[in-house]
């Protein structure tokens, strides 16, 4: 029993045993259980998460390289390289290498946004650690660890929001843009990238906004400041909030003392300017110049491959043919209203100016205000009304094509009459209303007259006519003859009349007018936009026309705009109002369109004139309207040729000049007078060669107007005649004399001169003078001779015996005659009536003296016997007619005869009628 007893005893302990053991092993199970259950869902928690992270991760963007590659404003540059202005956008930004970044706005950047940058792989565990504990205690996203290199990412690829997600992968794309770029490359990214309010983009861009400076001129102040805004861009703007800025720009200078970028003394230095002090905005124009700049980027986008958004997103440079300071004068006289220039403020206008060898545009005035809006119309380019080109437009599809295809020369002869239009039937006008006959090319381009150069047109035909306007880059799609008088349907700008114009300048060569020389591309890439030249007509043709068009200034129509000092050649033009506009406004005279175009050797420039509507006005010719188009152009030249070297047209070898006769178109014969000679050119090879018959002569004029006129005093004859002032050249002359004693005339001279004076004649004799015109290159060709004759007088001679019988037979006299008849002689003395001093009162024949000429006539006349004794005739050449004497003079007792001589003798009054 014992042992049964034991037994159960031990097998109750036994069994009290295992219910221990087994509640030992429960405890632990229960223990391994859990911690497998905890395992688990840890698992399940990390493949969670991982699946997760791996989603996000999926979910990042990719490093697109197109992406780095930021949109940028383009810039503008004139012809002297010079920034003229940055294009705005929605994003303002210029780009910039990193090697032109100077080191000091690189170290500010690096100071307060990350110090470790070269040091890292794109994620700072550093800053990353602090600001894990400032998110637990200040909640996620109260601080940032962002290297730059995530925040170009950031900028570039991914949105602004602070989520788990986002920052994820901002850090594994910071990983690889580190694996994929250079350090610098990113930080080229960063400095590129950032926003710096104000719309600006870039480092480059804010530099310019807030300092107007490069990058290389900025003071440690100046990059401070920059360093500083990108943190909050618009609360740290400095014209916004410059106390704002202030502080933050002085916390970026001691991160940068504190990392050793600058001394103490600089961070004191920069610290002291006032950021107001410092800021000193951009006064770029935005638009400057709009006209022109609308015009250069319309060529721009006409390239193939180059999208409009291209322009304003790719960081273009655009080098233009601008020269801002002609651009600047004409915009100035454009919208001075000048009362010399415009008479009103009504009158529109337009001006293109460019480089007559080149094409460049160098200015345009499109409008006398400015710009309401960007790319609306203006009347140098983009005209609200078409323009019609009138009387411009004949050397285009009118002479110059005759000069180049038919080699008409400066003279050829169109005959100015009635004529019709072939087309259509209507008479083709002259503004005169007048004919003149036949007239040479020149004449008819210079004073502008319509009939002959409808002629032109048509002998030229119209094809070729057409062909020789397209080579001038004109749009001609069809053309009639009314065309060749400027009656055109769709109408031309001043900026293709200046491109057409500057190639006569140009020896024929015609360039394309552009404002837009050459584009740079980010790349380094550069396309070259000047045009090759075209062989638009021959240099003779653009010499002929050119040698016109300056006797057009010089003398016809366009007086008016000739520049001092500067060779110009060009030409007016004008159109009429239409019939239904006339009707319409009830007018009856005026015009639409006034214009000038001309060049020199250097400029070229084309105006338009005119009235936007005729509700506005009409040009009236004769006007100050009228002359608005040469006013303006004069004005611009004269300016714009200052201090400018110009030289005049060269004529080409294929060229002659020629001397013709006016009336014959033939050469000059030596007969031809000078007043009928003229100078025209013609194509070498087609100059004439025949002389002209027209004033050949068999017999030569004769001298006229010959005198032989005796001198007393200086004892000479003075010999002169007359003879035509246009033969005068041509003819000298033979003087012949045959004096006493001679039987035949003797040559005393052949001589170009018209007077001669033969001196110390004899006296009392006659002299015979006889002048022949002798033709200098045909000796055979003379005159009739002229001839005259001149008597000297007698040499006046007192003889001392006569004197002395003369007293005695006076005192003899004297002693015999009554008392009584001594006083009637002294009654009658000095009666030249009276007074005749002898016994010569029967008779009435008794003459006086007859005086000599010039000088005292002192011959006293002797008479003697019964009445019938004859003074002594003085003769002699007197000053014009003598005067006659008294009848009764018996002893002719007249002693002293005034100067004009009492000349009695009706042939001494012949000669000297003569």
């Amino acid at each position: 029993m014992s042992d049964n007893y034991r037994t159960r005893e031990e097998r109750r302990k036994a069994k009290q045993q295992t219910k221990k053991t087994n509640t030992n092993k429960k405890g632990k199970g229960l223990f391994k259980k859990s911690l497998t259950a905890f395992g688990i869902i840890m698992l399940i928690m990390l493949i969670g998460g991982a699946v997760s992270v791996f989603g996000i991760l999926r979910g990042a963007p990719d490093l697109d390289p197109d992406r780095l590659t930021l949109a940028q404003n383009p810039e503008i540059y004139d012809r002297n390289g010079e920034l003229m202005t940055t294009l705005q956008t929605a994003e303002n930004r210029r780009s910039v290498n990193i090697n032109d970044v100077p080191a000091l706005m690189k170290d500010a950047v690096l100071s307060v946004e990350d110090v470790r940058f070269y040091d890292h792989f794109g994620l700072d565990m550093r800053r990353i650690g602090g600001a894990v504990v400032a998110n637990v205690t200040g909640g996620f996203g109260s601080e940032g660890a962002s290297t730059i290199t995530q925040q170009v990412v950031k900028n570039l690829f991914l949105t602004m929001d602070k989520t788990m997600a986002r920052k994820i992968q901002e850090q594994y794309l910071a990983i690889r843009l580190e694996q994929q770029y250079t350090k610098d490359q990113i930080l080229e990214m960063y400095l590129n990238a950032i926003y710096y309010s104000g719309g600006r983009y870039g480092v480059v861009e804010a530099a310019d906004y807030y300092f107007s400076k490069e990058l290389d001129e900025l003071t440690v102040a100046d990059a401070a400041l920059l360093a500083g805004i990108p943190q909050r861009p618009n609360h740290f703007n400095p014209f916004n909030n410059p106390e704002g800025a202030e502080q933050r720009r002085n916390i970026v200078i001691g991160l940068m003392e504190k990392h050793g970028k600058i001394s103490a003394e600089e961070a004191e230095e920069a610290r002291s300017i006032s950021v107001q002090d410092q800021l000193n905005r951009s006064e770029r124009d935005p638009n400057p110049y709009q006209v022109f700049l609308e015009q250069a980027l319309t060529e721009v986008e006409a390239i193939d491959g180059i999208e409009p958004s291209d322009i304003y997103t790719s960081g273009l440079k655009i080098h233009t043919t601008l020269d801002q300071d002609l651009q600047q004068y004409v915009e100035q006289v454009m919208e001075s209203g000048d009362p010399s220039i415009f008479p009103n403020d009504k009158i529109q206008a337009g001006i293109t100016l460019l480089d007559t060898k080149t094409g460049e545009v160098l200015a345009i005035g499109g409008l006398r205000e400015e710009p309401e809006t960007q790319f609306s119309y203006n009347w140098a380019t983009k005209p609200r009304n078409p323009q019609q080109p009138g009387s411009t437009i004949k050397p285009i599809l009118d002479y110059g094509p005759a000069v180049n295809e038919l080699k008409w020369s400066t003279y050829h002869q169109i005959v100015d009459e009635p004529y019709n239009f072939v087309s259509t039937g209507d008479p083709v006008r002259n503004a005169s209303g007048n004919h003149r006959g036949s007239v040479s090319m020149r004449e008819a381009l210079k004073d502008s007259l319509n009939v002959p150069a409808v002629k032109a047109f048509n002998e030229v035909g119209v094809d070729k006519a057409k062909a020789f306007g397209e080579r001038l880059g004109l749009n001609l799609d069809s053309i009639t003859e009314a065309y060749s008088i400027g009656g055109f349907s769709k109408g031309v700008t001043p900026f293709e009349m200046a491109g057409a114009y500057a190639a006569f300048g140009n020896n024929g060569q015609y360039n394309r007018p552009h404002t837009v020389t050459r584009i740079e591309f980010q790349d380094g890439q550069t396309i070259n936009l000047s045009p090759e030249p075209v062989a638009a007509m021959e240099d003779y043709t653009a010499f002929m026309l050119t040698d016109m068009m300056k006797t057009v200034v010089q003398s016809g129509t366009g007086t008016n705009a000739a520049v001092s000092g500067v060779p110009i050649a060009g030409k007016t033009g004008s159109s009429n109002l239409d019939r239904e506009v006339r009707e319409r406004y009830g007018l009856t005279s005026g015009v639409r369109d006034s214009w000038f175009a001309g060049y020199s050797t250097e400029l070229t420039a084309a105006v338009w004139a005119g009235y936007a509507s005729p509700e506005d006005g009409v040009i009236q010719l004769g006007t100050d309207d009228a002359r608005v188009a040469s006013n303006l152009f004069r004005t611009v030249m004269s300016y714009a040729h200052e201090n400018r070297e110009v030289s005049d047209f060269v004529q080409p070898d294929s060229v002659v000049r020629v001397a013709i006769e006016r009336s014959t178109g033939l050469l000059p014969s030596e007969y031809t007078p000078q007043s009928e000679i003229v100078n025209e050119y013609f194509v070498r090879g087609t100059e004439p060669s025949n002389v002209s018959e027209e004033f050949e002569q068999t017999e030569a004029d004769s001298v006229r107007g010959l005198q032989a006129v005796y001198n007393e005093e200086a004892h000479e004859i003075q010999i002169s005649w007359d003879y035509p002032e246009d033969l005068r050249d041509q003819f000298s002359f033979r003087l012949e004399i045959k004096g006493p004693d001679q039987s035949d005339f003797s040559t005393v001279d052949i001589t170009k001169n018209m007077e001669y004076r033969l001196s110390s004649p004899e006296y009392g004799e006659t002299y015979t003078i006889r002048v022949t015109a002798i033709s200098d290159s045909d000796s055979n060709l003379t005159s009739d001779p002229a001839e005259t004759q001149v008597t000297i007088p007698e040499e006046e001679i007192e003889e001392e015996e006569e004197i002395i019988d003369d007293l005695f037979e006076d005192e003899n006299n004297e002693n015999e005659a009554p008392e009584n008849e001594n006083n009637d002689q002294e009654e009658n003395e000095g009666n030249p009536e009276e007074n005749n001093n002898g016994n010569d009162q029967n008779e009435d024949q008794n003459q006086g003296d007859q005086g000599n000429g010039p000088g005292q006539g002192n011959n006293q006349g002797n008479g003697q016997g019964q009445g019938q004794g004859q003074g002594n005739q003085g003769s002699g050449q007197g000053q014009g007619q003598g005067n006659q004497g008294p009848p009764d003079q018996g002893q002719g007792n007249n002693d002293e005869d005034d100067s004009s001589g009492n000349n009695n003798s009706e042939e001494n009054n012949d000669s000297a009628d003569e």
